[in-house]
């Protein structure tokens, strides 16, 4: 039980890291379109997004599938910047007019990039482990965990700002994907494969 705590501990700190931004940034971006109303779908798509990127740790893990390191790293700001770019789609149409079916693909392929990018330090971790299944389950649950809180953050804020402060829908969703996009694009630039 001891190991699978610290494990859940992993998770959460793997996705709450201010350091490594980049889980926030792709929750956020995956959540700014969406109200309390809609809070099922989004975590329908954060669970997609966990399930996703712990099934391409889980291949990396057990060495079924290698990824270039350096390509990963490049396409992890790339997922952010295309999640802040399909949320203008948002803008334009009711977020249940949106095809739910291209959102959750497009997750679950955005989550299997992400689990490629996190592999290599886990792969560390689990060096001296012979169970990986309770690792990976620990870890599956930490990230879970955070990201309904990160996705919660967001939903508040959306509250705050539609309900209390009487914002418009589509200013809202559109500067804080356009914030988005600002704060990935010097990501795109570092990461960038020369």
């Amino acid at each position: 039980m001891q190991e699978f705590l610290f494990y859940i501990k992993l998770g959460l700190n793997h996705v709450l890291d201010f350091g490594a931004y980049d889980h926030i940034l792709f929750l956020s971006a995956l959540a700014v379109p969406f109200t309390f109303k809609y809070w099922k779908r989004v975590v329908i798509l954060a669970t997609i997004f966990t399930i996703a990127h712990c099934t391409s740790l889980a291949l990396s893990v057990y060495e079924v599938v290698t990824v270039d390191v350096g390509l990963i790293e490049f396409l992890i700001p790339v997922t952010i910047l295309l999640t802040a770019l399909f949320n203008f789609a948002y803008v334009y149409k009711e977020a249940l007019d949106v095809g739910l079916f291209l959102h959750i693909l497009a997750t679950a392929f955005f989550g299997l990039i992400h689990g490629f990018g996190f592999s290599n330090y886990f792969k560390m971790l689990m060096a001296e482990e012979e169970d990986k299944i309770t690792p990976l389950l620990g870890f599956a649950a930490g990230i879970e965990l955070s990201q309904v809180t990160i996705i919660l953050i967001v939903l508040a804020i959306a509250f705050v700002v539609l309900d209390l402060l009487k914002v418009k829908r589509s200013i809202f969703i559109t500067i804080v994907s356009i914030l988005i996009i600002a704060i990935t694009i010097p990501l795109l630039i570092a990461t960038f494969p020369l």
